[in-house]
This record gives structure tokens, C-alpha cells and sequence, in this order.
């Protein structure tokens, strides 16, 4: 017999289109919470102004300061007709990999003009299908990406980029630039609720990993152990790991990941007996049902895709059939959905 989320398909739902969040709350603590219990699998809606009250004395709240950068860019073919580039990954010299559209039309040799003096050239296709570009312009690279890219939403959200992205589709902390996509559940943290939470006597830890375009990538395959991961790139400093190995082994305090890539970030880097190793590196964890967590007590999150390795991710912390459970509850509550949706926050 097959155990209940092992299997992609059992992570499908129905979603009715208008929970999908296509802009973020007035006020990014606006969102609501859901709290979910997984040991007496209770279920409580609050704020998300309520959630410095849920983390105890000597917690260690650890988040993702990672920055989406101008990623995506928008340009035309040498036949007029348009383009678009994403850029993924910075491969030196002004060359990187990147994601095309369309991709049968854009092959080796082909060039693409985002603006006068600013070209990108198709140089490679590779195993998995995306391209090798050379960037070129006459004025440095990094300053033509920051001004003539665009802020790369996600997919789901069906419109253009606006002014107002390019501040609240980042969080608040966000100062190593890299993603390109957010690290969605630090989206409702201002500087007040990190103050609150540290003034009762938790700790603010940080990380950095870079989000790739895999992480909106569904799994196209029924066993998810045939999925294959893109690599991401992390860093987790000295003076974290320290934190994080005080609070747990020494003063009994709980580590709060923000976030499914924190808590990626966290179990590429534990031990078996929970002790963090300070170290950087790149990452393919694909975390899912079953899993033992090894440096990671309690998670925030936002509400994931159907058949996203991000929600296997959260169904392996907090248990399937709760988890979808919850989904089923925040669908019938009207939560928003995905990255400029509400959160849930997964205790004990």
C-alpha cells in the first residue's frame, strides 16, 4: 500500500482563482496567520501581528536576507518580434544562465536587444535546456540590469511588474542581492515585529540563500524522488550557527525558520544530533514526507502550489493529512494564496 503523500498527486487541490493574491496587504503586517498545532492538530486564525506573542524567551527566529535582483528582461529579436531573458545564475564576465521565451526561436547566435547598447547573445543551450548568455552594454552590466530589468513576480501573478514591487516584493532585511524569486514568508516582518520579538527575549538570526526559478517548477513526475532539484546557493555565518546551537543545546529555546528556504538552508547544513556548521555551499535538498528535521522546531510559511516541493516540504514537518487539512480550511476561510498571500506558522 502506498502511504497518503508520497505521491505527487496527492498533494492536488482546487483553487479558486480570486484567493490567488495579486498584490500584496495594504500594510505588510496586514496579513493574517494561521496557526497551525501539529501535535493536537489544532488550527487557530490570527494576525500576523500576533505572531511575537507565540515565540518564547531564547527562541532563535532565523531568516533569509537574500535580495531579488532586476532579473527579468524584456526585449526584441533581430526580426522585431519580443523576448525575454531570466537571468538566473551569474557565471562571471557578463555571462550567465539564463531561462528564454521562446525557446525554439532563441538558439545559439541569436541575439536579443533589451535597450539601445544593451544586448544579450544566445551562446549555448544546456542539458537542462536553459542558455548560456553573454550580457553586453556600454555602460557596466550590473548598472544596465538594475535599469532596464524588471522585477521577475511569479507566474500566478497576472500583470506587469509595478513601481510598488520593487519594494514590497522584497522583505525588510533583504541586503544580498541574488534571488529571483522572494523569500515570500519574511514579506509580513517589519522592523516593529523583529523589535518586539527581540525585546522579548528572542533572538534574530540570518542566512542567505538564493532563490532560483526552480523553486516555482511543479513536480511533473508521480514519484517525487524522479524530481530533480536545481541547485541553490547559501551561506550561513559564524556568528549564526553559534546563535542557533545556544539557543537550542544550551538555554531550550526553539529555532523558528522564516520560511521554506531557511529551513532548507538549515537541515543542508545540521548534523544528525541538530548541531549548525557554519559553512557556504550550493544545495539540492528536496525535503518531503517522510523526514526526520534535524535544526528546525517551528516553521512560517505562506500557502504553497499544488504540487510544489514547498508544500511537500511543509507536509513533512507538520504531517499530510493536517497539512492539507489546513489547506482545506484556509481555502474555505478565504486566505490569500501564495507570495503576496497570508501565512501559517507551524508549531507543536
Amino acid at each position: 500500500m502506498t502511504a497518503n503523500g508520497s505521491r505527487t498527486s496527492d498533494y492536488d487541490f482546487e483553487l479558486p482563482p480570486e484567493l490567488i493574491a495579486q498584490h500584496p496587504a495594504t500594510r505588510r503586517e496586514d496579513s493574517r496567520l494561521m496557526v497551525v498545532h501539529r501535535l493536537t492538530g489544532e488550527i487557530e486564525h490570527r494576525r500576523f501581528t500576533d505572531l511575537p506573542g507565540l515565540i518564547a524567551p531564547n527562541d532563535c527566529l532565523v531568516i533569509n536576507t537574500t535580495k531579488v535582483f532586476r532579473a527579468r528582461l524584456i526585449g526584441k529579436r533581430e526580426s522585431g518580434s519580443p523576448a525575454e531573458i531570466l537571468l538566473l545564475r551569474d557565471l562571471g564576465h557578463d555571462r550567465w544562465e539564463a531561462m528564454v521565451s521562446p525557446g525554439n526561436k532563441l538558439k545559439p547566435g541569436r541575439v536579443v536587444e533589451i535597450a539601445p547598447e544593451f544586448c544579450a547573445e544566445i551562446r549555448e543551450v544546456t542539458a537542462r535546456g536553459t542558455r548560456i548568455v553573454q550580457l553586453s552594454s556600454i555602460e557596466p552590466v550590473a548598472d544596465a540590469i538594475q535599469q532596464h530589468g524588471h522585477i521577475p513576480l511569479p507566474p500566478y501573478i497576472d500583470r506587469d511588474d509595478s513601481v510598488a514591487d520593487g519594494e514590497r516584493y522584497q522583505t525588510v532585511y533583504a541586503n544580498q542581492p541574488g534571488s529571483v524569486a522572494a523569500p515570500t514568508a519574511g514579506l509580513h516582518f517589519t522592523p516593529g515585529i523583529l523589535r518586539e520579538i527581540q525585546s522579548r527575549g528572542a533572538y534574530v538570526s540570518k542566512l542567505t540563500l538564493h532563490v532560483g526559478a526552480g523553486t516555482f517548477k511543479p513536480v511533473d513526475v508521480e514519484n517525487p524522488a524522479e524530481h530533480v532539484m536545481h541547485e541553490e546557493w547559501y551561506y550561513v555565518p559564524d556568528a549564526t550557527a553559534s546563535v542557533i546551537n545556544t539557543a537550542r543545546k544550551t538555554s531550550g529555546g526553539k529555532v523558528w525558520a522564516v520560511g521554506t528556504t531557511s529551513v532548507r538552508t538549515l537541515e543542508s547544513v545540521a548534523r544528525d544530533d541538530g548541531i549548525v556548521n557554519a559553512s557556504s555551499g550550493e544545495t539540492r535538498i528536496f525535503i518531503r514526507p517522510p523526514y526526520t528535521f534535524r535544526a528546525v522546531d517551528r516553521i512560517i510559511t505562506n500557502f504553497h502550489l499544488p504540487r510544489s516541493t514547498l508544500i511537500m516540504l511543509v507536509a513533512a514537518f507538520a504531517g499530510y493529512e493536517l497539512t492539507m487539512s489546513a489547506y482545506q480550511t484556509a481555502i474555505r476561510e478565504k486566505y490569500r494564496f501564495y507570495s503576496y498571500g497570508d501565512a501559517m506558522a507551524v508549531m507543536d
